[in-house]
C-alpha cells in the first residue's frame, strides 16, 4: 500500500514513476516472455507477442511526442496506468489495441510496408558489406577497450593481483625486488 501511495502521490519525483514505468513496461514483460517461451506455452506467447507489438508502437509514438507530453502533469502516471492496462488479463488491453487499431492499420498498409522493409534490409546489407573493414576495426577497438576496462576494474577490486602481462606485480614480488636491490648495493636484510 505504501508503494502505491508513493507512486500515485502527485508531487513526487518523476524518477520513481519513470522507474516504475520501465519495470512494468519492460522488465516484467521480458521475464514473462521468457517464461512463455521456455514453457512452450503458445497462449502466453501469443499474449506477449501482442503486448510487444502494442508496446513497440507506443514506444515509437512516444519517441516523437515525449518531449511535449512529459511536460503535462501526471504524464508518467498515465503512462504507467496505460502499461498496466496493456498487460491486465481481465481487460486484455494489448489485444484490444492490436485488434482495433494496429492490425487494421498494418493490413491496410502491408504492401507498402513490405516494400519499405525490403528496401531497408537491402540498404543495410549494402552498408555492412561496404564497411566490413570499419566494422572489424570497431569490433577490435571495442574489445580492447573492454579488456582495458576489465583490467582497470580488476585492479581496483584486487589491487596488485594481476601478473598476466607482467605489468603489475603483487606485494610479495615488490618485497623480493627491494631485497634484491638492497643485496645488489651491499645492504643485507636483517
Amino acid at each position: 500500500m505504501a508503494g502505491l501511495q508513493l507512486l500515485l502521490y502527485p508531487f513526487n519525483s518523476n524518477i520513481v514513476v519513470r522507474t516504475a514505468c520501465c519495470s512494468v513496461g519492460t522488465v516484467l514483460p521480458v521475464y514473462a516472455t521468457f517464461k512463455a517461451i521456455e514453457n512452450k506455452d503458445q497462449v502466453e506467447q501469443q499474449k506477449w507477442l501482442l503486448y510487444w507489438a502494442a508496446y513497440g508502437t507506443f514506444s515509437v509514438a512516444e519517441a516523437f511526442a515525449d518531449k511535449i507530453l512529459s511536460w503535462f502533469p501526471l504524464y508518467y502516471h498515465v503512462k504507467f496506468a496505460f502499461l498496466v492496462w496493456l498487460q491486465l488479463p481481465s481487460v486484455n488491453g494489448a489485444r484490444q489495441l492490436y485488434m482495433s487499431h494496429l492490425r487494421p492499420f498494418l493490413l491496410r498498409h502491408q504492401a507498402r510496408l513490405d516494400q519499405i522493409v525490403e528496401y531497408l534490409h537491402r540498404e543495410m546489407y549494402k552498408f555492412v558489406s561496404t564497411h566490413q573493414a570499419e566494422f572489424k576495426f570497431a569490433k577490435a577497438l571495442f574489445l580492447k577497450v573492454m579488456a582495458s576496462v576489465h583490467h582497470m576494474v580488476q585492479d581496483l577490486v584486487h589491487p596488485g593481483q594481476r601478473e598476466a602481462s607482467g605489468a603489475f606485480r603483487g606485494p610479495a614480488r615488490r618485497i623480493q625486488d627491494s631485497q634484491s636491490d638492497d643485496e645488489g648495493q651491499g645492504i643485507l636484510p636483517n
